[in-house]
């Protein structure tokens, strides 16, 4: 029987782990074409780092940290552009059915989500990274900040995100 090789183990683990590139995806673009640019400069991070990928952390847990720095990048106008990247579609992402999961979503929801919009890359990242189910010592692995600074900000989005909340409840 031969070994995968470590594009298969890349490709397998990738399939298992496509809600991740979704959601970071949806959490910084309102574009489906700019998700499907984001979803394509994320894979391209991911496999480039696969090398050093060791199995010391969950792969979900470094796909999350890749995503979310490649996202704020890509946010800030910063990541670099690859010319002969291979189309979106040959990875076989569904942009369509993400789309449609967004879509279906409740008023609550989209609700959730325009004001998460509202908040900078970073915070915007802490709130997808919680929302995922991550504590603080995990967000703060993954984002490179100390868990005492992921709560200090948790607190100050939870105040701000009160606030605006219910100042659109006021002003409909």
């Amino acid at each position: 029987m031969t070994a995968a090789t470590p594009q298969d183990q890349f490709l397998a683990l990738l399939d298992r782990h496509k809600p991740i590139l979704y959601k970071v995806a949806s959490a910084y673009c309102a574009r489906r074409e700019d998700r499907g640019d984001l979803i394509q400069d994320i894979v391209i991070e991911l496999w480039q780092a696969f090398a050093r990928f060791d199995g010391r952390v969950a792969f979900s847990t470094f796909m999350h940290r890749i995503a979310v720095n490649v996202a704020i990048s890509h946010y800030r106008g910063e990541s670099r552009r690859i010319r002969d990247a291979l189309p979106i579609e040959d990875f076989a992402f569904d942009l369509a059915a993400a789309d449609r999961v967004m879509d279906d979503a409740g008023d609550d929801v989209h609700a959730l989500r325009q004001l998460i919009a509202q908040l900078d890359e970073i915070n915007r990242a802490l709130i997808l990274l919680y929302l995922e189910g991550h504590d603080h010592a995990a967000i703060a692995a993954m984002l490179g900040m100390s868990p005492s600074n992921v709560a200090t900000r948790f607190q100050r989005i939870k105040h701000r995100l009160q606030r605006d909340h219910a100042a659109a409840e006021a002003h409909p």
